[in-house]
């Protein structure tokens, strides 16, 4: 896949661009039939399948004060594009400058007079241009002038919860991965690098890695998860907290906390990918270390008959 950062006098390099627009935050099941259906088109015409998306996210722009958490890392959205077929990502820089283009600029300037483009697939509820103006019905106004095809794709529903990423932050915010899960298509995670500790988990006997809770990137609410754990080429089942550690320190920083089962090595400075598969507690204090010592191993109890199963999201 490639990434551009300017979609300017693109379309003398990709043939037939056609393109999703959209945030696509979370790259969750809404987006992934959205992608499916674009990269059908674009292949049924010769077309070249494309995301333009913007990078930082609209809302952090227009809302400064406003602090809007991420479900994906950028790296990782990435990742679901490339997976999906996308062939060009156009990552635009998002800015006040960019926030006044009204919709019809937008559409004359940007998808015809620079891009060409042969098809545009937004989702239902896609807005655009300044104020957030443009809509679907704008985009099918001038569909006929600009001679692109416009598919518009339907709300995706999940046990009758219309799928959004707003609602998959609810979810996860409550600490509901397995909820979340299900409107992603694959359970939630982070990515982060390992850290140096204290070294108490491996004191009490249960070895950590610690990860940095990854800025800007949503992590559940604090508790105690079965996780799978990505080290390098090799996943292992794990038992990760999410929290300060209120045994300890009263105001700690925020961290993940990860005991890998049946893994033994040195970590520091490597990258890890950590998938929360279902949440057993919430995090509590505990009156002295052995009590909390007997929790964990309940925790790993509890982790090992989880693993046991078939787990419906990878």
């Amino acid at each position: 896949m490639q990434v551009h950062f300017d979609y300017r006098n693109l379309h003398e390099l990709y043939p037939k661009i056609v393109v999703g627009l959209g945030n696509f935050d979370g790259v969750h099941l809404g987006h992934q039939k959205l992608i499916r259906s674009l990269v059908r088109y674009a292949r049924h015409i010769g077309g070249t399948p494309t995301i333009f998306t913007f990078h930082p996210h609209p809302a952090t722009v227009l809302k400064p004060g406003v602090a809007l958490p991420l479900l994906l890392s950028q790296e990782a959205k990435q990742e679901f594009f490339e997976r999906l077929g996308v062939k060009v990502l156009l990552l635009v820089r998002f800015d006040l400058d960019f926030a006044r283009l009204t919709p019809e600029r937008f559409i004359a300037d940007v998808l015809y007079g620079e891009l060409r483009v042969a098809g545009v697939f937004v989702g239902y509820n896609y807005t655009f241009g300044h104020m957030g103006k443009g809509t679907p019905a704008t985009l099918a106004e001038y569909a006929p002038l600009y001679n692109y095809h416009l598919k518009v794709i339907p709300a995706v529903e999940v046990n009758g919860l219309v799928v959004s990423s707003t609602h998959i932050r609810s979810l996860l915010q409550e600490g509901n991965v397995e909820g979340a899960a299900s409107l992603l298509g694959y359970s939630p995670f982070v990515e982060g690098t390992v850290v140096t500790g204290d070294s108490r988990g491996s004191r009490l006997g249960f070895p950590t890695a610690n990860l940095r809770c990854p800025e800007g990137v949503l992590i559940p609410a604090n508790g105690v998860y079965v996780v799978r754990v990505r080290v390098g080429c090799q996943t292992f089942l794990g038992v990760a907290n999410i929290g300060r550690r209120p045994t300890f320190a009263r105001d700690g920083e925020r961290l993940i906390e990860v005991h890998i089962l049946d893994f033994s090595g040195d970590l520091y400075g490597k990258k890890l990918r950590v998938t929360f598969l279902k949440r057993l507690r919430g995090e509590r204090a505990f009156t002295s270390p052995a009590e909390l010592v007997a929790q964990i191993q309940r925790d790993i109890a509890a982790a090992r008959v989880s693993g046991r199963y078939p787990l419906r999201h990878k």
